[in-house]
């Protein structure tokens, strides 16, 4: 069995590679790394590292790769040939592989037709589907609806944090132990290829898609705004200190009452994934940045987003949302110039209050959840780093 994969960046070698690999899978990169490609076609292997206590090295082999800006013929062949194509670019980098795509799928409908899944694993939602429409842009109606007859685009959902370091060797792959990969099997069109080893397959995608960004991410962006505000560097040493560690455990509670509501998953699950998604941040062989995790508060705070979603929602419901208030408001405080969003939120507030500032830039319509942010943010400004733990442990009784 052959796959082709875009991207040999630290998901693709410490994540979907892996994965494919242990399938039995030969795994064939496509990236625009020369030094990568040469490397993977020399070694024919790569090594990634486990954030364990042991920093477990793991060697992933046979390998092989191709350029995509200077071996364009062989990538379309490889298309037309491969077995399964997934992807690891970037939701930004999707428009990007979709000409050599399609033009590899128009060769394989006139020489193959032999049907064939694209998993695009972004950390976006329904990548596969944008993936789908990329292509579609680039050729005729005609030509699309051929490559639908064997071509399927499963969406998917990835998590997995990775890093990087550089060696001697050129850069290897950090991936924490943790790790999920859901697929939607109802999109998928061939299902006669052996099930991805340690993949989950689902019929339906958005529990897990929304449990993973009203939770999970909700979290981790939360834990990084409170330890901005606290005068912490990394996410680690932010949840060190009770009171924080506290607050984030009751704020990603207080989410998941939403899940609960919109999916049925039981509390007792949420609770075990709550728990989880501590132990995962709280991972000392990691040394995970505020500034890195709070970056692109705009986006953040945005109206469908991690941490403006479950607020609205919740306080619709008439359900607590004290913590996520504190959250929201928190967000609007952090301030990094070299962030290009967080010098724009920041210059927006500073022009225009941010009584204004917050259904702005969350389009949040509910008049007294906007009061809440908005007098949890002045208190939150003019809060010392010791006051600014009083205020957190004093969240829950405001509920």
């Amino acid at each position: 069995m052959k796959a082709l994969h875009f991207g040999a960046g630290n998901i693709g070698k410490g994540f979907i590679g892996y994965l494919l690999n242990k399938t039995g899978y030969e795994v064939c990169f496509v990236d625009v790394n020369q030094q990568m490609v040469d490397s993977f076609n020399e070694t024919n292997r790569y090594v990634f590292e486990l954030l364990d206590d042991s920093q477990t090295e793991i060697a992933v082999s046979p390998v092989s790769a191709l350029n995509s800006l200077t071996q364009e013929e062989q990538v379309i062949e490889a298309i037309a040939k491969a077995d399964l194509i997934t992807t690891s670019v970037g939701v930004q980098n999707l428009s990007r592989i979709a000409p050599v795509l399609s033009k590899g799928l128009l060769k394989r409908q006139r020489e193959n037709k032999n049907k064939i899944d694209i998993l695009a694993n972004e950390n976006a939602i329904n990548a596969s589907s944008t993936l789908k429409q990329e292509i579609a842009q680039l050729v005729s109606a005609s030509e699309m609806e051929e490559i639908n007859a064997f071509a399927g685009f499963p969406n998917t959902a990835i998590d997995r944090l990775s890093l990087s370091k550089t060696t001697d060797d050129g850069e290897i792959a950090l991936v924490e132990p943790f790790y999920e990969w859901v697929i939607n099997k109802s999109e998928m069109t061939n299902l006669d290829l052996p099930s991805i080893q340690d993949a989950l397959y689902v019929e339906d995608l958005k529990p897990y898609i929304e449990r993973k960004l009203y939770i999970l991410n909700m979290g981790h962006a939360t834990t990084a705004y409170i330890g901005f505000l606290a005068n912490e560097a990394t996410i680690q040493s932010a949840l060190e200190k009770p009171a924080i560690e506290q607050f984030v455990r009751e704020t990603l509670e207080e989410a998941s009452h939403y899940i609960h509501h919109t999916f049925g998953i039981t509390h007792e699950e949420l609770h075990l994934f709550i728990e989880k998604i501590l132990k995962r941040f709280q991972n000392k062989n990691i040394s995970d940045d505020v500034f890195r995790v709070g970056r692109s508060p705009i986006r953040k705070l945005s109206f469908n987003e991690r941490l403006t979603q479950p607020a609205r929602e919740l306080a619709e419901l008439g359900l607590p949302v004290g913590h996520l208030a504190i959250a929201v408001a928190a967000a609007f405080l952090f301030d990094n110039p070299q962030d290009e969003e967080s010098a724009a939120l920041q210059a927006y507030i500073q022009e225009n209050g941010i009584e204004k500032a917050i259904p702005h830039f969350t389009q949040i319509e509910n008049q007294q959840l906007v009061k809440r942010i908005s007098e949890n943010y002045n208190r939150l400004k003019n809060s010392s780093a010791d006051e600014l733990l009083a205020v957190l442990q004093e969240a829950g009784k405001e509920n």
